[in-house]
């Protein structure tokens, strides 16, 4: 019998365990297989290691998609997490190439994807608040959401948690500098039903912008001179 031959259930068990690449590669070879590829009920699981793997043409968004995690860990996260205000001109020419490419991807998720039920999140540095409070104001079932050091986060995301997150269970806030102590506890207390990990989150040093700094410094200048 050949591979093509065999019926629909079959092909999609078999491309159940080949990569993206791998599938994209196969459903290449005839138009058989390319069916195989896109149908929905392959693409229930996304997992990507790189914003840059969101530009291939080696996966399928729909409805059918449950559970999604863009994982970014290199040495360019570091870069991402930077405040702007601090970036080199280098640095900034390296965030501008790809800062757009999660939150463009989330914004198509929001519209294709209402059935997602856990969403991961991990050194994304440049996705906004805006883009998460989309995703769970489209995707009511969402039953799972992990943050990981992603910079801009900020009470706003546990706010939305709050309002939006009916279906929520589980929330993770790890290495968010920009989320306090007071967000964490109004979470905890409007939905004490929801397992809330915060790992460092609300104990490092948060972001805040040049002008603030300098008004600290010169409160701190006074304090010494009068003191």
């Amino acid at each position: 019998m050949l591979l093509t031959e065999l019926n629909q259930e079959c092909l999609l068990h078999l491309f159940s365990y080949l990569d993206k690449d791998s599938r994209r590669s196969l459903s290449l070879t005839c138009l058989r297989l390319r069916q195989v590829f896109l149908d929905p009920q392959l693409w229930t699981l996304l997992h990507f290691k790189s914003p840059c793997e969101l530009r291939r043409d080696n996966f399928v968004l729909s409805s059918s998609l449950r559970y999604l995690a863009v994982c970014w860990h290199s040495s360019r996260v570091k870069v991402c997490n930077i405040e702007d205000w601090m970036k080199t001109t280098f640095q900034r020419d390296l965030c501008r190439k790809h800062e757009s490419l999660v939150s463009d991807f989330l914004e198509r998720v929001c519209h294709m994807c209402p059935n997602l039920v856990s969403l991961t999140l991990s050194g994304c540095g440049h996705i906004t608040d805006q883009n998460v409070i989309d995703v769970l104001q489209s995707c009511r079932r969402l039953d799972s959401l992990s943050l990981e050091n992603c910079a801009r986060m900020t009470d706003s995301v546990l706010q939305a948690v709050v309002d939006h997150g009916k279906s929520l269970t589980e929330v993770r806030v790890d290495f968010c500098r920009n989320v306090t102590q007071a967000g964490l506890q109004d979470v905890r207390d409007k939905r004490p039903e929801v397992h809330l990990s915060a790992l460092h989150s609300a104990d490092m040093i948060p972001d805040s912008k040049p002008e603030e700094k300098t008004q600290i410094r010169r409160a701190l200048q006074k304090f010494l001179i009068f003191s």
